[in-house]
């Protein structure tokens, strides 16, 4: 068991293929996939998602991969970047905004 796993996407960069437009990341402004990492804390690897196209957000696609209740369901404590702010417990993101305003 990992205890407090880390979430995380990333986007593998692709050549440009025939019905290109959904595998357009507008955030990183290339075609790819997205594929969603869970680590533990030392960087251990103990799964990944299949791919999506690159246009699907972080937590669209950990929704589609039932990533986020299978973690809600194992009771652990995620740690995830700012993308998967407003997903559902179990997941813990820094502060989004300007912390003094």
């Amino acid at each position: 068991m990992v205890h407090y796993p880390v979430l995380d996407g990333t986007l593998i960069r692709t050549d440009r293929i025939a019905a290109d437009r959904p595998y357009f990341s507008g955030k990183h402004r290339v075609h790819g996939m997205n594929v969603q990492v869970i680590a533990s804390p030392n960087g251990t690897i103990p799964w990944t998602s299949g791919a999506l196209p690159g246009k699907a957000h972080d937590p669209s696609a950990a929704r589609i991969w039932g990533i986020l209740r299978a973690l809600q369901e194992a009771g652990n404590i995620t740690l995830a970047d700012k993308a998967y702010q407003g997903a559902e417990s179990p997941i813990v993101t820094p502060y989004k905004g300007d912390p003094a305003g």
